[in-house]
């Protein structure tokens, strides 16, 4: 048995889960694992996220939060903050993603999602206090891995020093413009697969996972990244129906500086995921993720269509041509 094997199992033992079986049943893109913990007719879920690399803390703080608003956050059981050891609340198997793959009802799955979103950014205590802001150093940390993991990886060689300082420069630029509407808690992996069909009435029945990265930050984020998705291509009609649908509960909120916030976090989003998936598979040994990358090429020069990104776009243009915006070599 494993030094970490042996925390988890003095950890379940005194969860009062000692006789329990354990089946792996996800990991993600970061060092965590979860495994489902049965027991007679007990289920719950581990979450291993093993420190230094890994730290359950904003994870605890965020599920609290949210399960004080009302939300379906899976409830903590169990915690070891030291050792990066959760027992939660186990939410089932009905993630949107196997909902929508088995041809569960799209419109309603997304209506429920976007009717969370609208409720949430309502709430006066959204923000937690002492919530991270989503600043431009995060931001920008984020859209340079665009070039310093992406490029390099296609073009055979280091983005050019005088170049990436020009890129920082546009990103600088564009940020106030993503902060023209409203600041709220943002989740930020707001998407199909993590989030849940619960039998539960009301907002309830959507169950949250995976928001230990929240922020403070302008309220298009979560939308954008729910409707936007790097892993499903969505139709263009029920993007429209979703964002109409949001914008209803907001009749104050100007709605071409939303549409501005939307398109430039659209674009950094995307510059970001496309530097992850190929930083996971460089760096992480996960080529799993390059299939995506396609796909978020499309979106992020459909983002890059707003007039607000048309510096980045021709910056695009003359360090990254259309024709080298490729997939990695695993």
């Amino acid at each position: 048995m494993t030094n970490r094997e042996a925390l988890i199992q003095s950890f379940l033992d005194r969860a009062g889960w000692s006789g329990a079986r354990r089946s792996r049943l996800a990991g993600d893109a970061s060092f965590r694992h979860y495994d489902r913990v049965a027991e007679g007719s007990r289920r719950a879920v581990l979450m291993d996220a093993p420190p230094p690399k890994e730290d359950v803390r904003p994870f605890v703080r965020i599920s609290m939060h949210l399960e004080r608003l009302g939300y379906s956050a899976p409830r903590l059981l169990a915690v070891d903050m030291d050792n990066g050891l959760l027992l939660l609340e186990d939410l089932g198997d009905d993630t949107y993603t196997r909902l929508l793959a088995a041809g569960h009802d799209e419109e309603s799955l997304y209506a429920l999602a976007i009717d969370l979103l609208a409720d949430l950014h309502r709430q006066p205590d959204a923000v937690p206090l002492a919530l991270p802001a989503y600043d431009d150093e995060k931001l920008l940390t984020e859209a340079t891995l665009l070039t310093d993991w992406y490029m390099p990886a296609v073009l055979g060689r280091d983005t050019a020093a005088d170049a990436r300082e020009e890129y920082v420069a546009l990103w600088r630029r564009l940020f106030p413009v993503a902060r023209q509407v409203p600041d709220t808690l943002v989740l930020r992996d707001f998407h199909v697969d993590n989030l849940m069909r619960l039998p539960r009435d009301g907002l309830a029945a959507c169950g949250l996972l995976d928001f230990q990265d929240a922020v403070a930050g302008p309220l298009a984020y979560d939308m954008m990244s729910l409707l936007e998705d790097a892993r499903r291509d969505i139709d263009p009609g029920l993007v429209r129906r979703m964002t109409e649908r949001y914008l209803a509960n907001f009749p104050d909120l100007d709605r071409d500086a939303f549409a501005a916030s939307w398109a430039v976090l659209a674009a950094q989003r995307h510059a970001k995921v496309i530097g992850i998936f190929t930083r996971l598979c460089r760096r992480d040994g996960k080529p799993g993720y390059l299939v995506h990358i396609p796909r978020v090429w499309r979106l992020l020069e459909a983002s890059l269509a707003h007039p607000a990104l048309a510096g980045v776009g021709g910056w695009l243009d003359r360090h990254l041509p259309r024709d080298r915006r490729t997939v990695p070599a695993p």
